[in-house]
């Protein structure tokens, strides 16, 4: 059976070490990537010790023989890639190349789309959007100007056709960054060690990790504070094409939000803190509010449902839930109203959420949210995981 994980709320849930958990305990053969860029941040943590934070390897990786795909629905970048290969090498995942194979039609992102992300984030001034400067945003908004000639992973193993795309990107994303001819060899390398491929079939059981989260989503999201991607169960079913599939959204005792954007539960006074998630230059500070039942609703309500939860973070010493808002602004419509989605982000900015105490964690989130918790996650490796109901649809 195959399962996709989406996170139910601004990302950072913990769907890498879910990921992990499943394909450590289940038969997978292949973890999909379906959205999002290398701007991830999905850390596995092994009871031996070892760790490493995934960004486009699939969190499985880890485990033997567990393969990765990168969908034509991904942001690559080539040379963030083999920096994370090095790492998943030393760890001992010696034959991660191997095990990896690359849509040709998935965009790459380039150091001249990561320049320009950061010049647009920096002049936002106080306003910025709170980006991860990956240049994944730009990246979509170029092949959206320029569908013809914006780069692709299997122009990697043309050099002909690379070298005018990226002569063409660079003129107009302002000229500025290395020399194309500098950045030739790094991708003709790529194209010779992953294994391009025309579209996905799968071969047995395959988990699909999802990227951010849905309220990140470009069309549902909180706007402007949104990615350029579709973080719902979208693009992986797409990706079937109808086969059937667990849908386990993830969900932690607390709603975090890292950089700018509405957070309504937003309670420093909780003192929590996430060494996975530090404050960095482009998104700003890990932001941390209690468990907000409204938002988490109104992910499952404009994704569709989900067949199960997991729930991690259950280790967290927190105890108090929002249950509602007084004035709740928050109601899902058709993709594409971004008026809608602003007034809404404005609206959030003055609800007064109504509180209440937990005293079971796991019947609280199945009350509130009206569906099942199948896996809880009490610590950070596999091994503090344990199911709570059939991951069967």
């Amino acid at each position: 059976m195959h399962i996709i994980v989406v996170d139910l709320g601004f990302g950072d849930c913990g769907k890498g070490t879910v990921v992990d958990h499943l394909c450590a305990t289940r038969e997978v053969h292949t973890v999909v990537r379906f959205n999002g860029g290398a701007q991830a941040a999905h850390t596995v943590v092994l009871a031996d010790g070892r760790k490493h934070t995934f960004a486009q390897f699939g969190a499985g990786s880890l485990r033997p023989g567990v393969r990765t795909h990168l969908s034509r629905f991904m942001v690559v970048d080539p040379l963030a890639l083999v920096t994370e290969a090095e790492h998943l090498v030393a760890l001992g995942a010696r034959d991660v190349w191997r095990r990896l194979s690359v849509d040709r039609a998935a965009l790459i992102s380039t150091p001249y789309h990561r320049a320009a992300n950061r010049a647009k984030e920096l002049a936002r001034g106080a306003d910025r959007h709170g980006s991860c400067g990956m240049g994944v945003g730009e990246t979509m908004a170029y092949a959206l100007a320029h569908p013809g000639d914006a780069p692709r992973a299997g122009d990697c193993a043309e050099p002909a056709v690379l070298r005018r795309k990226l002569a063409l990107l660079r003129e107009r994303l302002g000229g500025g960054g290395p020399p194309v001819e500098a950045c030739l060899p790094a991708y003709e390398g790529f194209a010779a060690t992953a294994p391009l491929v025309d579209g996905f079939r799968a071969e047995g059981p395959c988990v699909f990790e999802g990227a951010q989260g849905v309220l990140l989503d470009e069309w549902h999201g909180f706007h402007p504070y949104t990615t350029w991607s579709t973080t719902t169960f979208a693009n992986a079913e797409a990706l079937l094409d109808g086969a059937p599939a667990f849908r386990l959204g993830v969900l932690r005792t607390v709603t975090t939000r890292h950089g700018a954007g509405p957070l309504p539960t937003e309670d420093p006074g909780l003192g929590i803190s996430d060494p996975n998630n530090p404050a960095n230059d482009w998104q700003g500070p890990f932001r941390v509010g209690h468990f907000d039942a409204p938002l988490h609703r109104y992910a499952l309500e404009v994704c569709g449902g989900v067949d199960g939860l997991a729930l991690t973070h259950l280790d967290l010493p927190v105890r108090r839930i929002c249950r509602s808002y007084r004035r709740d602004p928050l109601r899902a419509g058709e993709p594409g109203d971004l008026a809608r989605q602003e007034a809404m982000t404005r609206a959030l900015a003055g609800v007064e959420p109504r509180y209440a105490l937990v005293t079971d964690w796991v019947r609280t989130v199945e009350d509130e949210l009206g569906a099942g918790v199948v896996l809880e996650s009490w610590g950070p490796t596999s091994e503090d995981k344990k199911p709570s109901g059939p991951l069967t649809a």
